[in-house]
């Protein structure tokens, strides 16, 4: 067995040796399971020995993954949630309760599978798949939330079966790996839902609503929309919060529960969420009245980070990790209908990212900050300025993601905005 001399000499080499998506593209993506089937089954199988839920999606996954966590947590379960990619530290990726892996357990499981991982030769994405099962089951898990990293049907973290499969939503993203039309992307992350597997869809959407109808009944998995299964009344809301009531059909389930989430598209991520737990609570002991009570602290308890996070409120600084279509449009809407004497954008983008839309969504009468994001596949800050130039969007070019955000502050008002946005990476840089 290999020994490595610290964990940053681990981290050092699965950064290296392995194809990571996040850094690399899409010559990192594998469309196929073999290689973490076979990794997993060196690690003796452990995504066979834990309870989990599986999410896929366009946009809210990774919200949605902590809500349902959240839940979870405040009845007293340990859960475990594996997401992607992370913002700061590898680490973010594999929590349970909120606290992250440890790097003792991340040194020894690559030095126990290095043989393995050298002779299979896996992606990053497959052995931190592998290392998340391994650490479930380590640590004895109650549940784990399990989000996909792209896709569904190939993604590496479907070799599991879990008690519940879920589908936030449908949108345009990473169309050269998953099919340029909406049922194209639809079929594959349908590909998460298992033979009697009940399943969860977050949006009814006319276009691919089949999709996951027929995909359900060729499997025999019982099948249900959120919004079909609960609704959500807005009560109160603040400056810093937002207070549902919650309905099933004509009961009231949950009289109020006050949420610290309150970007856009959030109220469909909390309807999916809730609605989600709903569904367990038929499997698995759930106290709503529980739930009520962890809502409002569930960003602290959970380790949730980087979407619509307010970073200050004089000037009022807010980071989002939306990137695709989709995603920004809704972010942008919600930035629109801010008071404000003027908008600073500091944005970044990845370099396969298809901007021919996205750009069209951003502001003429704003003031932006083109930079590229501190990663191989960050998009150059001169291209990215000459593409927007073209939609009449002004503003200077930056050598980096810091130097941007430094710029937008230092040339801001108290009562300007400044948005920070445009991929996960950038935001990254700033939170």
């Amino acid at each position: 067995m290999l020994t490595f001399k610290s964990y940053n000499a681990v981290l050092d080499y699965i950064y290296a040796k392995l194809p990571m998506y996040q850094r690399q593209g899409p010559s990192a993506y594998k469309k196929d399971l073999s290689n973490t089937i076979l990794l997993c089954a060196a690690a003796g199988n452990p995504q066979d020995k834990i309870k989990s839920i599986h999410i896929a999606g366009t946009n809210g996954k990774g919200t949605t993954t902590h809500l349902i966590a959240g839940g979870l947590q405040a009845q007293g379960y340990k859960v475990g949630v594996y997401t992607s990619p992370h913002y700061k530290d590898f680490r973010e990726r594999i929590k349970i309760n909120g606290t992250y892996i440890s790097k003792k357990f991340i040194k020894s499981f690559v030095e126990k599978y290095f043989n393995d991982i050298e002779q299979i030769q896996p992606s990053f994405f497959e052995v931190t798949v592998a290392l998340a099962f391994a650490y479930f089951e380590s640590e004895k898990v109650d549940y784990a939330i399990i989000e996909t990293g792209l896709g569904g049907r190939l993604d590496s973290t479907n070799i599991i079966t879990p008690m519940l499969s879920i589908i936030t939503n449908i949108s345009y993203d990473h169309q050269n790996m998953l099919g340029d039309t909406l049922q194209a992307i639809a079929g594959e992350k349908a590909g998460i839902i298992k033979e009697g597997v009940p399943a969860i869809i977050g949006e009814r959407q006319y276009e691919v609503e089949s999709v996951f109808l027929d995909k359900a009944k060729s499997v025999m998995a019982y099948l249900s929309f959120a919004e079909d299964s609960l609704q959500l009344k807005l009560i109160n809301a603040t400056p810093a919060t937002k207070t549902y009531q919650v309905w099933h059909g004509d009961q009231c389930w949950i009289d109020a529960i006050e949420t610290t989430l309150i970007g856009p598209y959030q109220e469909k991520n909390i309807c999916t969420a809730l609605a989600s737990l709903y569904q367990l609570s038929e499997q698995i002991y759930i106290d709503k009245n529980k739930i009520v009570s962890f809502f409002p602290d569930l960003v602290n308890q959970t380790g949730y980070m980087g979407r619509w996070q307010i970073l200050s409120q004089k000037p009022l600084i807010i980071a989002d990790s939306a990137h695709n279509e989709a995603g920004l449009n809704y972010a942008l809407q919600a930035i629109g209908a801010i008071s404000k004497s003027h908008l600073h954008i500091v944005i970044g983008f990845v370099n396969d990212k298809d901007l021919s839309k996205v750009l069209g969504l951003f502001p003429q009468d704003a003031t932006y900050y083109f930079a590229k994001a501190h990663i191989p596949r960050g998009l150059d800050a001169a291209i990215l300025k000459e593409q927007a130039n073209g939609l009449n969007l002004k503003g200077k070019t930056y050598s980096s993601v810091r130097k941007a955000f430094a710029a937008a502050k230092t040339s801001a008002k108290d009562t300007d905005v400044i948005f920070v946005g445009g991929s996960i990476f950038v935001v990254a840089e700033v939170i």
